[in-house]
């Protein structure tokens, strides 16, 4: 029964709903946990020892950060910057790539695309011109980006986490993988629409964004420290709900700055619930077992598997499934460090494969562009299977 319910739970998470039911995956993981509370596959004094507060603690922290720079405008004022640079339709495309791929390394990638997918369609569509390729660019660079950092993305929040590994190790390791994916994510959108990329832009007036300049520089120190905290070797987690804190000291309406991604925190809690059920009952070990001849090539293997499992089960579920045996492998640094590249990347393959693809995808068929699971496979293929292969390769060479 125990299995029955774990696999049910895995699939509705990896569909993203139930036929003939309003559920998604956050309804999916909670009713999925409750079922294996219930059945005692996992007792309740398990259940609360399987959520990882320090993970859900984090996700917060920078949930309200995301919240306060949206609130002040520093989003307007990125694309704003974007817009007055570009000159040619590969340059504009380049800046989307790099602001999307380096504001998803320093915030969660999520977050990014749901604030800058509006810009792309709006700005596209006021210079006429194929807005689909700025948007796969977006959504691929925002999954590249978020390589780079424990911070970057919910599952490497998760790994930052369990290994323990410091935030500038951490940036060291993958930092490299996620500038090159970066420029080979620009690379193969552009070959891949090369009649969007061979006519002029159009110039057109641009209006002055608005910004609320004592929050915008308020959010801006309080980065800045968290940065200096992060590189200064300090706890990430409690620096981070540190500097959510203080910038809920304030005048404006608590509701405003708690609208944060509840659905998410609670996706979290049910998903551990179910990874814990799955520790205890041992599938996790025989799972491991099962496969162990298959890691002894070390990053490769790892990678493989990481990469075919995140498109089956999602990422964040394909992470919580190997986070009990990474410490067995004979390098854990190495592994987690794998585990985090090739289940992040993992996300490009298809336009379902991470949430930062859907979030694109949903906001733009609200504003009339449809991107479709085709014209994002023709891209995601070959940026997923070439940034892998350059993580396998740094990681093999130089990380130890």
């Amino acid at each position: 029964m125990s299995l029955v319910i774990i696999l049910f739970t895995y699939v509705g998470i990896a569909i993203g709903r139930v036929p003939s039911l309003r559920m998604n995956r956050t309804s999916i993981a909670l009713v999925g946990a409750a079922a294996l509370i219930a059945i005692q596959a996992i007792t309740q004094q398990q259940a609360l020892a399987s959520i990882d507060i320090g993970t859900i603690l984090l996700l917060f922290a920078f949930m309200v950060l995301n919240v306060n720079l949206r609130l002040a405008g520093f989003f307007n004022l990125v694309g704003y910057h974007v817009l007055r640079l570009a000159r040619t339709p590969r340059v504009l495309l380049a800046l989307v790539v790099l602001a999307s791929g380096v504001l998803s390394a320093l915030f969660l990638n999520d977050t990014i695309c749901l604030l800058f997918t509006p810009f792309v369609v709006d700005l596209t569509k006021r210079l006429k011109r194929n807005p689909i390729p700025y948007l796969i660019g977006l959504a691929t660079a925002a999954n590249i980006g978020s390589t780079a950092t424990i911070t970057g993305n919910p599952q490497n929040l998760i790994i930052g986490q369990a290994s323990g590994i410091s935030y500038v190790h951490f940036l060291a390791a993958l930092g490299p993988i996620a500038l090159l994916g970066l420029a080979v994510a620009w690379l193969i959108v552009v070959l891949m629409f090369r009649d969007e990329f061979r006519t002029p832009l159009a110039q057109i007036d641009l209006p002055e964004p608005t910004y609320y300049r004592p929050l915008l520089w308020r959010c801006v120190a309080v980065v800045i420290g968290l940065l200096v905290a992060f590189l200064g070797g300090l706890p990430i987690t409690s620096s981070a709900f540190v500097a959510a804190a203080l910038l809920l000291i304030t005048r404006l309406r608590p509701q405003k700055m708690l609208a944060l991604e509840w659905d998410l925190l609670a996706f979290f809690i049910g998903l551990f619930i179910v990874t814990g059920a799955i520790e205890v009952t041992g599938v996790s070990k025989s799972l491991y077992h099962a496969v162990a001849p298959l890691l002894q090539s070390g990053v490769p293997a790892l990678s493989g598997l990481t990469l075919v499992l995140s498109n089956l089960v999602s990422n964040v579920p394909a992470v919580l499934l190997f986070r009990p045996e990474i410490p067995n492998f004979p390098n854990p640094t190495q592994a987690w460090l794998t585990l985090a590249m090739a289940s992040t990347l993992a996300g490009n393959f298809t336009l379902l494969g991470s949430v930062a693809n859907l979030i694109v995808a949903e906001i733009a068929a609200a504003r009339d562009v449809k991107l479709t699971f085709w014209a994002y496979l023709r891209v995601g293929v070959p940026v997923t299977l070439l940034t892998t292969l350059i993580g396998v390769i740094y990681l093999s060479l130089f990380v130890k």
